[in-house]
């Protein structure tokens, strides 16, 4: 866990101080009626706000309060993130409302938002995708490129989003930075010194070239970056679905798992994940397969691979991650060369 503690200023327990920083970003004149603690959150502790406006009416937000350098980072992208998504949708993500560092404990950070009241149940797959399509069809990189503004963090890893013009060089690094976080993690395994020039040679150019050949382009399509059952919700009262916790990027749309990458599919596939095939046929009923249709599948395993690389390097004690993901190669390794 990136958080260190914050005393005087734990959410719960009667406690209805704040940090002078995150009182500043509240409406002006109002109270604080209470704080609790508020969700989970495996590096960060979070938090309900709940306040009385100035004329009587009450209001509620949420805070994540994490520690140190690599805290900080995290928060401002995902403050980015979430101000992306909004913009385009704003009733598909709650609003951020600020980002920044206590004033009484400086190697302390926060990020505040909106509150919205969510059940945890599965959406309806039509209705959620119907979003999630928008969001990848609205949404305009601003550089016309592959990558993001800030880096982003997957769990409490960053995320490479430098601007790259063409979506296999920036999945490529992408991939290449998860292995290495994963190696670095769990130590060397000699099969990976076969599998790994294989899967950068032959077959990422082979499943993702193919895109952005014989005049097929691939969009950069803001994603979420880590959209897994648990990262989404049903609102209260409207019944509609919402996402949070983004890591965002301009990614090829098919793609995104995460970093826990990669895009919005990737991390549908994944056994820890509920969001199954009634989810990506759903979403294929309002955005087609990218062409070539035929290596549709091997691309999410590929993308697939990458969401699961970057898992088994976030939790290093768990060698059944490492198993998990190498498992994926032996398919991956079946797919014709480029010719």
């Amino acid at each position: 866990m990136n958080y260190n503690g914050a005393e005087g200023l734990e959410f719960g327990g009667g406690n209805t101080k704040l940090d002078p920083s995150v009182s500043a970003q509240l409406p002006k004149g109002c109270r604080v009626v209470s704080t609790e603690g508020h969700g989970v959150s495996f590096w960060a502790n979070t938090g309900r706000i709940e306040v009385e406006l100035a004329d009587g009416t009450p209001q509620s937000f949420f805070i994540k309060v994490i520690s140190n350098e690599r805290g900080k980072n995290m928060l401002h992208g995902e403050f980015e993130s979430m101000s992306a998504i909004h913009t385009l949708l704003p009733d598909f993500a709650p609003k951020p409302m600020a980002w920044g560092t206590y004033a009484t404990i400086p190697d302390t950070h926060f990020f505040l938002c909106q509150f919205r009241e969510m059940i945890d149940e599965m959406p309806d797959p039509h209705r959620f995708t119907a979003r999630l399509a928008a969001l990848h069809q609205k949404s305009q990189s601003p550089e016309g490129k592959f990558g993001f503004h800030v880096t982003t963090y997957t769990g409490n890893l960053p995320q490479i989003n430098e601007w790259e013009a063409s979506w296999e060089t920036y999945f490529t690094k992408s991939m290449r930075q998860a292995l290495e976080l994963e190696l670095e993690a769990k130590g060397p395994d000699p099969e990976f010194d076969t599998l790994i020039p294989v899967l950068f040679d032959r077959v990422i150019p082979r499943l993702l070239r193919p895109l952005e050949s014989e005049g097929r382009v691939v969009k950069p399509s803001l994603v979420h970056g880590d959209l897994w059952y648990a990262n989404s919700g049903i609102e209260v009262g409207t019944g509609e679905s919402l996402i949070f916790d983004a890591c965002s990027f301009y990614a090829h749309n098919e793609s995104h798992t995460y970093a826990f990458d990669e895009d919005e599919f990737g991390q549908w596939l994944p056994v820890c994940n509920r969001f199954g095939a009634e989810y990506l046929a759903a979403y294929h009923s309002y955005i087609q397969i990218s062409p070539p249709e035929e290596d549709y599948d091997g691309r999410l395993d590929l993308y697939k691979l990458r969401f699961n690389t970057h898992v088994s390097a976030l939790f290093t004690s768990n060698q059944t991650l490492r198993e998990q993901y190498e498992s994926l190669f032996a398919p991956l390794q079946t797919e014709p060369s480029l010719t």
